[in-house]
């Protein structure tokens, strides 16, 4: 039984730990990480035999969100277990995933497993870049060939200050956040979001995470030294297995000059071809190669050896027309982006819409305005909270001209969607000046390169199309590589299909024409330089701002109204303390302001934030009063309509605010003396009252004080004052006349 070892370092000021030997003994590779008390176990597993027939690389990567890593129980009262990953889950799968897989042989078809599973969650240290680092650690010391190890960094920004692997409540005031994975000298993969940050202040925080890499990749080369294995031999062992390759690559040689011969008759001279052409295309020199091979007297049952290839040679036929003679398939320049449509409101009853096509690919962007009732919860390991913005991101089969089964939203959906929300997010207005739930659907109608930019451009149209007062627009841009063994390499402004392949990268950049809001980038490469990186970024500038101005020359502003479709919010501000008077025992008293009125919502922040929903205008204004008077904050001579809910011999109890009352007493019902309350006023009668005093809970008011009040005939009065005997309390027995008043000694004299 191998024993527990445990190695160590100081990382950002933190200790990074890695203990190995102690669980999942029996996978390939496997670790425990902890970064504070961010607590990671990454497994690597790789199956025994291998996959015939498969055309790509089967690896499988897993990021495990464990609620009792946080103490937390899943929210949903009917299912605790937990089941399909959270969007965040994947994010973090593909975040790993994106890492590592360059890092691999694809030629490899044997099943490769990576699974990450967080055990324990500190709140402060994201399990993201502690899984990425372990992920690395379980393949470096596993017999998996890999070419690694690399490790993951995030880098923030505050004040002008970068900030290394920054805490949840730093990123909350950073302006950057930068995640991203490679090594001291190259960049393998992206991910991540700012607050329109220069060029050079995302450049900056690139050089600062790469300096910065040493101390996880050292340690991780400590632990492979101590415990590593030797790493598979993955050639053929076999003689037969030696044959069938040595047979291969004999019929691969043969092909390979007529391979090139045909793609400069097929694709080259035909720079205009469509996606769907150039399919065809494919699908024509595979059976021109195929009836070459069986000219060639090549068995039969090998020439699969030599069309099996043909998209291989395609590409890097391709890659070295771009770096020797800058020549690209479709007849572009380097920098050129492919033709731009912009157009806004493309249906009446959706609240905003439009559709942005950059060649091929063709996005439309519907947006939906609902209450902030209609917020989205989001239950995660990490966060228990609700988003006012969500944007979700649909490929439906037809749009690269396939029929498959609709499943629901994959792993690269989420993905896709996540990038143009991430973009949109730093643009939208804050909650207290637009409090509506946005949600928008950008729909793929097209694929042939950056479908996700091409969303995030429809985004930003739909939002303005629908009167949502964005802070600015957003466009967004996929930059290619070419690149080869030899180092030579151009970087390509807005890529397409073939472009894509190995030796390639995929650099998506958003931003405003003032700064960067989002990034992603994979590679095909071992990792980019630090001069591809900034070749890539001033590159992608330019086509950023030619999006915009396109896009702006259409619908320059967000429109000054909403959609007639849309609902209405009409917002004010309470007293927080005035809550529970708005809620009523059991919600009686806001849900009877909703029946009353029709209003859709009325949701109530803990901040005193009263928000009314309603498709009714005139609706809203109703509740908006019912609202107003029922948290009103009463002040002493203030005069209000109110209703007689009460009589008494001393006076009248009046109702001027919804659950508000007070006593008018009978000496302030009229101008004149009152007899009788019910001379005055009735039950149920409304009358206008004027506050006269406040205290200790009591309300004292007064009718003849307060403007607007109808009385009934003034009584007949006595022409004489009345007698002082008049005035007695009834009942009892009089005591007759009064008695003079005894005399003074002072009047005895006078007498």
């Amino acid at each position: 039984m191998s024993k527990t070892q445990k190695f160590q370092t100081e990382w950002a000021g933190r200790t990074l730990s890695i203990e190995v030997g102690k669980l999942a003994k029996q996978a390939n590779g496997a670790c425990l990480v902890t970064y504070g008390e961010t607590t990671v176990l990454a497994t690597a597993v790789m199956s025994d035999s291998v996959r015939e027939g498969l055309h790509f690389f089967p690896l499988m990567t897993e990021f495990e969100e464990k609620f009792f890593a946080a103490g937390r129980i899943k929210g949903s009262r009917f299912m605790k277990r937990s089941g399909r990953p959270s969007d965040n889950a994947v994010l973090t799968s593909r975040m790993i995933d994106r890492a590592i897989r360059p890092l691999f042989d694809d030629s490899i078809r044997n099943d490769i497993q990576v699974i990450v599973s967080c055990l324990s969650f500190d709140g402060i240290n994201d399990p993201d870049i502690v899984g990425l680092v372990a992920a690395s650690c379980a393949l470096q010391i596993s017999d998996i060939p890999w070419n690694g190890p690399i490790a993951g960094v995030r880098v923030g920004q505050i004040d002008g200050n970068f900030i290394l692997n920054p805490t949840y409540e730093e990123r909350e005031e950073s302006d950057l956040e930068l995640g991203f994975a490679g090594t001291t000298e190259s960049i393998i993969m992206v991910e991540a979001s700012a607050n329109e940050v220069t060029e050079e202040t995302v450049l900056g925080g690139y050089w600062h995470g790469m300096e910065n890499m040493d101390a996880p990749i050292k340690l991780i080369e400590e632990v492979q030294k101590a415990v590593g294995k030797e790493k598979r031999n993955m050639s053929p062992q076999t003689d037969e297995a030696k044959e069938k390759a040595a047979k291969i690559e004999e019929v691969r040689v043969i092909a390979r000059p007529f391979v090139l011969e045909q793609i400069e008759k097929l694709f080259f001279a035909t720079p205009q071809a469509t996606k769907g052409e150039r399919v065809q295309q494919k699908k024509e020199l595979k059976k021109l190669t195929e009836a070459f091979l069986l000219k060639k007297s090549v068995d039969p049952d090998h020439v699969g050896y030599g069309t099996s290839n043909v998209v291989e040679i395609l590409e890097a036929e391709v890659v070295r027309n771009i770096i020797e003679n800058d020549k690209r398939i479709d007849g572009r320049a380097l920098t050129e982006t492919r033709e731009l449509i912009s157009e806004p409101k493309i249906v009446e009853r959706a609240h905003g819409s439009a559709l942005f096509s950059r060649g091929e690919t063709q996005v439309c962007s519907f947006v939906t305005l609902g209450s902030p009732g209609d917020e989205m919860i989001v239950d995660t390991m990490e966060v228990d909270e609700k988003i006012r913005y969500f944007h979700h991101y649909n490929f439906p089969p037809f749009s690269v001209g396939e029929a498959k089964p609709l499943r629901g939203a994959s792993r690269r959906d989420i993905g896709h969607g996540a990038l143009a929300e991430k973009a949109l997010i730093p643009m939208l207005p804050s909650k207290e000046d637009f409090p509506y739930t946005i949600q928008v659907n950008s729909e793929v109608y097209g694929s042939n390169g950056s479908s996700s930019m091409a969303s995030t451009c429809g985004s930003t149209l739909s939002l303005m199309d629908a009167g949502v007062p964005i802070k600015a627009a957003v466009a967004g841009v996929a930059m290619g590589l070419a690149s080869d063994d030899q180092g030579r390499w151009k970087v390509l402004t807005d890529l397409q299909d073939l472009e894509d392949g190995k030796g390639g990268m995929d650099f998506k950049i958003a931003g405003s024409k003032d700064g960067i809001t989002a990034i992603q980038m994979d590679t095909k490469t071992n990792g980019l330089s630090k001069e591809i990186v900034e070749a890539c970024f001033l590159q992608a500038r330019d086509a950023r701002l030619e999006m915009l101005e396109s896009m702006l020359a259409v619908i320059p502003e967000p429109r000054a109204d909403l959609s007639k479709y849309a609902p209405r919010i009409i917002t004010i501000q309470i007293n927080p303390e005035k809550i529970g008077d708005l809620i009523g025992p059991g919600g009686k008293m806001i849900n009877g302001i909703i029946e009353a009125t029709g209003v859709t919502t009325i949701d109530i922040e803990e901040d005193g934030l009263v928000m009314i929903t309603s498709p009714d205008p005139e609706a809203a204004k109703k509740a908006l009063e019912m609202v107003e008077a029922c948290t009103k904050e009463v002040q002493v001579g203030e005069v209000y309509k109110g209703k007689v809910v009460r009589l008494m011999d001393f006076g009248a109890i009046v109702e001027f605010l919804p659950k508000k009352d007070g006593l008018v007493h009978v000496s302030n019902l009229a101008p004149w003396r009152v007899e009788k309350v019910t001379d005055i006023v009735k039950l149920g009668q409304e009358v206008f009252v004027k506050i006269m005093e406040l205290e200790n809970g009591k309300t004292s008011l007064s009718m003849k004080d307060a403007e607007g009040n109808v009385y009934p005939e003034r009584p007949p009065q006595s022409s004489r004052p009345p007698r002082r005997d008049d005035r007695r309390p009834s009942g009892g027995f009089s005591r007759g006349p009064r008695r003079p008043a005894p005399r003074t000694r002072q009047t005895r004299q006078d007498s």
